[in-house]
């Protein structure tokens, strides 16, 4: 687990990966045991390579599995280093969106010239061509297109009307969001906190869902990707969780992904992650719904049924009414996750899908044994390279994230030894434990510091630490802080005219009189000696 992730390796190391990985992978179909030299000559000449260094990365792909196996280990930089430094990046990006992506048409050798007489033009040594070009091949063919406006390659580009079909289970798998028709309420005050946000995941082939995931956030890379990993492991111990009892069978890598063109499913980290993994991603044409009329489907059907539940937003204002969705709301998010899921694989899974005129399950297990399900090589890494992340500081104490505080006996040689902020991943839907990765590479789990706290979702953490600041704010007096606070005000300002005043050699009036004509002038009394008092004259 020392390989960098896929989203810190060089955009031009990557894409030849990329290129190697599509080539062996076809290259290997047919062919499972000894291969033949004239053959892997063929092979050698399309990856442009030596024989023996094509037998190489055909055992490094066997062994590994994944696009990162194939990334090209260059001497004198480390593994997922950047050639450019953040301000030939800034230049280049500028160039290209000012100058290049523009109606005149520039050719890319005007766009080479420019970025490079602008790096000289500061002092900074001009990138070579080919980084130039690999930053333009990142952006997609057909926004660069429609910004040039190149009517053929935006013609070419552009798919035309048809029926989306798949031959066999994880062909092709649909993934959407929504905005759930409900309020849910919150876990300990039972409060509205709002609408939720649901990702669905749906096998083409099958229909069956392969996973989905429910949050407050909009989404983001987050949810498609936490969506993702739902969809790829087992999920027996995750209906366990929730006390479920009926089989989801659902498990294994898609081979496309298709996709609306959302920038969350256009991330760097997340095309990466897919691209390691080879998983294809098929982005749906802008304004063309009936591209995913599948899972849009899926999602009206699965939304429709909310609607018999308190708190129900309705999609249609007028059947709402006088109904006050907010009033009514009752479940948490918890208990609508787990409402979804035994309507899912209680309900949905065993009706008649009326496309198949058969039920989901029954399709996905007649298939299901033809071919073998692909499942991540390296579960581990798979699942951290989707998972959210944050930089933190190794303290005496531990990781601190989130407010909470984790430890591992791990990370005990690495106290004090390193100042630099280390690589965290967690689960939102589990903050139980987190990954941290050491400064040797590798990563380990660290989980509460205190064994005794319960996993809760980030969610929770969140809004429990929220009402602990709210109960702490309604806690204090703010009218005894001012009215203190001013009285301090006026104490600071007076000292300091008594002050300036006696410095000036000007009698100082001071409010409080003391009437001294029963002791006389307590000028000259030696406040060393002792004093008679009266009881002592007797």
């Amino acid at each position: 687990m020392n390989d960098p992730l896929p989203n810190e390796i060089d955009e031009a190391l990557w894409d030849e990966a990329c290129r190697r990985a599509e080539a062996i992978r076809g290259f290997l179909v047919h062919r499972s045991g000894k291969v033949a030299v004239g053959d892997m000559t063929l092979l050698a000449a399309e990856l442009e390579v030596s024989r023996a260094t094509a037998f190489r990365l055909i055992k490094l792909f066997r062994n590994g599995g994944t696009v990162v196996s194939l990334v090209e280990r260059k001497p004198g930089r480390p593994d997922g280093s950047r050639v450019l430094d953040e301000k030939r990046e800034e230049i280049i990006r500028t160039t290209i969106n000012r100058y290049y992506l523009n109606k005149n048409r520039p050719s890319i050798s005007q766009l080479v010239r420019d970025v490079q007489t602008t790096c000289v033009s500061v002092g900074l040594k001009p990138p070579h061509r080919r980084t130039i070009e690999t930053r333009l091949e990142d952006i997609d063919l057909q926004k660069r297109a429609k910004r040039r406006g190149e009517t053929e390659v935006v013609k070419r580009t552009t798919a035309v009307p048809g029926m989306l079909t798949a031959s066999r289970p994880l062909q092709i798998v649909q993934v959407d969001h929504t905005k759930a028709d409900i309020f849910v309420v919150d876990e300990e005050t039972r409060l509205p906190i709002g609408r939720p946000w649901l990702t669905l995941a749906m096998d083409v082939c099958s229909r069956m869902v392969t996973g989905f995931y429910l949050t407050m956030e909009a989404p983001s890379r987050l949810s498609t990707s936490l969506c993702l990993l739902h969809s790829v492991f087992d999920k027996s111990s995750w209906l366990r969780e929730r006390e479920i009892t009926e089989p989801w069978p659902v498990a294994g890598l898609p081979e496309t992904l298709h996709v609306d063109n959302g920038s969350d499913f256009r991330s760097r980290a997340f095309k990466r992650g897919c691209e390691d993994a080879g998983i294809a991603i098929n982005w749906r044409p802008p304004g063309e719904p009936r591209f995913g009329g599948h899972i849009e489907r899926l999602i009206g059907t699965q939304l429709g049924k909310l609607h018999l539940l308190p708190g129900t937003t309705f999609s249609n204002p007028q059947e709402l009414g006088e109904y006050d969705s907010k009033r009514h709301s009752a479940l948490t998010l918890r208990e609508l996750e787990r409402y979804i899921a035994l309507d899912i694989v209680g309900t949905y899974h065993q009706s008649i899908h009326s496309s198949l005129g058969r039920p989901p399950i029954a399709v996905w297990r007649e298939h299901e044994g033809e071919i073998p399900l692909r499942l991540p090589r390296d579960r581990m890494r798979f699942w951290l390279t989707f998972l959210p992340e944050q930089e933190r500081t190794l303290q005496p104490a531990g990781i601190h994230l989130f407010g909470l505080r984790y430890w591992s006996a791990a990370l005990s040689a690495d106290v004090g030894s390193t100042d630099r902020r280390l690589l965290v991943k967690y689960d939102p839907r589990d903050m139980s434990r987190i990954f941290v990765r050491r400064p040797s590479g590798s990563f380990v789990e660290a989980r509460y510091a205190d064994l005794t706290l319960a996993a809760v979702t980030l969610h929770e953490a969140l809004a429990a630490r929220r009402t602990l600041l709210a109960k702490g704010r309604r806690e204090v007096n703010t009218r005894t802080i001012v009215s203190t606070a001013i009285e301090r005000r006026k104490l600071v300002d007076a000292a300091v005219k008594a002050t300036a005043f006696a410095r000036r050699g000007r009698p100082v009036s001071t409010k409080t009189k003391v009437d001294d004509s029963r002791w006389g002038s307590l000028r000259g009394v030696d406040s060393s000696k002792p004093v008679a008092f009266d009881e002592d004259t007797e």
